[in-house]
């Protein structure tokens, strides 16, 4: 039998079988058609808007986690300078992934698609937060954050107590003070309650004073630093004085300098306790200066001008003093609070000044009288509020104010003397603006403006602490 013959044979029986498989293919696809348990057109939007609304939620939980990262790297911030130091090796990481992702309940399953290429393409994967983001991926970046966060409210804080953390740091700072006083000298009487019949007389004092100072601070302890102070002090002064000549026209000038050592001061710090609640960082400050600067007392005076009857009417030390001559003791007590983004700080403090014996109390060249010099007692406060910009810059406002009481003096085998005109109140409004260069090294740059007569009319310095 050929092979057209088998074709011929097939033929019949093969349309047959072709006509039942489709007539098969088409009920089952009208069953289909009809089953109520395919989903609708309807059914597919809904379930577009869903799984939209899944990745809408998605994104906001993803900041959400973000945002619980950020929040607990400054937490940690504020712990390490809560306790001083910087928090150990794992915590930021162990806290971040107590409250990343993983921790937190996953959200419910979105509806089964019908297809999978509809559900790739509506619901996207939620993004993961990027490291650059700012929260703790790891120990180390938590440790890193936590040093740059505290780094301004360290600056604060040495330059208005003390820093614990660290073992030694050299501070080398200069000073510029700048003091104008007027006085009018009435020398006379008045007739009839009027009229005044004398001479008429301006003193003018002007005062220029150089300081450069050279500061150790040795931390034994987190709770005890040592400080040693060297000051070097250049000054110079001109005097002025109307009426030279017995003419009120007729103005006199001098003018004397004089350079060296200051007061060495000793003093340390100890921290009662640091912040908790609601209270400050304390910390109790005590020290004593020598009279290792030239004295005030036993200078010699130069005569510029007499009367008539030998009476001086103007004279000038030959030079300016460096220091206060006599032995000084201090006590007092700073806090500092940290309230981000500002951070309170404040002082208090009493200054004892022993007496101390010299040669010549007399500015009269003609004459020597020894005798004992005690100065008055005083009282410093202050208080102010630093804003850290970001974790290296920090702006200060403050003001401070120094109360002293009037000077004695007592001549041998005579009692003590009130001097008149030696009592002070000096007040200074402060700005300053420290800025931390490296990890080691910080510029610190203060100006004070004289609210008070007794102040200086301005002074400004700059300080670049180093720590080792």
């Amino acid at each position: 039998m050929t092979v057209q013959e088998l074709r011929l044979k097939r033929t019949p029986l093969a349309r047959p079988r072709l006509l039942a498989t489709a007539l098969s293919l088409v009920l089952c696809g009208t069953a289909a058609a009809q089953d109520p348990a395919t989903p609708s057109p309807a059914e597919y939007k809904e379930m577009g808007e869903l799984m939209q609304e899944l990745a809408a939620l998605k994104a906001s939980y993803a900041q959400e986690v973000r945002r619980l990262r950020e929040l607990d790297m400054r937490m940690q911030a504020l712990q390490a300078r809560v306790s001083g130091r910087v928090a150990p090796e794992g915590v930021a990481a162990d806290t971040a992934v107590a409250v990343g992702p993983a921790a937190a309940p996953s959200p419910a399953p979105a509806p089964t698609p019908a297809t999978p290429a509809q559900l790739d393409a509506a619901a996207p994967p939620s993004p993961s937060p990027p490291p650059q983001e700012g929260y703790a991926s790891s120990a180390e970046d938590a440790q890193r954050a936590q040093e740059e966060e505290s780094r301004s409210v360290a600056d604060v804080k040495q330059q208005n107590q003390a820093l614990f953390n660290q073992r030694l740091i050299l501070e080398n700072s200069v000073s510029y003070n700048r003091y104008d006083r007027k006085q009018l000298t009435l020398n006379g009487f008045l007739a009839l309650d009027a009229i005044f019949l004398g001479n008429i007389a301006i003193e003018n004092v002007e005062s220029d004073t150089l300081n450069y100072n050279f500061a150790a601070r040795w931390g034994l302890s987190p709770r005890l630093t040592l400080n040693l102070d060297v000051p070097y002090i250049a000054r110079k002064t001109v005097y002025q004085k109307g009426g030279a000549g017995g003419a009120a026209a007729s103005i006199a000038q001098e003018q004397t300098t004089g350079t060296g050592l200051g007061d060495v001061s000793a003093s340390a710090n100890y921290k009662l306790f640091g912040e908790r609640g609601f209270l400050p960082e304390t910390v109790l400050n005590f020290g004593v200066t020598a009279p290792t600067g030239r004295e005030p007392y036993g200078i010699p005076w130069e005569v510029l001008e007499r009367d008539e009857d030998d009476f001086i009417r103007f004279a000038v030390p030959e030079e300016q003093p460096t220091g206060n001559g006599v032995w000084q003791a201090t006590v007092g007590l700073s806090a500092v609070k940290t309230t981000d983004p500002a951070i309170l700080f404040g002082n208090i403090g009493y200054v004892h000044s022993f007496a101390g014996e010299f040669d010549d109390l007399d500015n009269n060249p003609a004459t020597t009288n020894p005798g004992e010099v005690k100065l008055g007692r005083a009282f410093y406060f202050g208080a102010g509020v630093a804003f850290a910009f970001n974790e290296r810059t920090s702006l200060s406002i403050s003001l401070s104010d120094r109360l002293n009481a009037r000077a004695r003096t007592r001549y041998e085998n005579a009692d003590w003397i009130k001097v008149i005109g030696s009592d002070a109140n000096a007040a200074t409004f402060n700005l300053g603006v420290t800025h931390a260069l490296n990890a080691d090294t910080t510029v610190v740059g203060l100006l004070g403006i004289g609210l008070t007569p007794d102040a200086p009319d301005f002074n400004l310095t700059f300080k670049v602490p180093y720590m080792l």
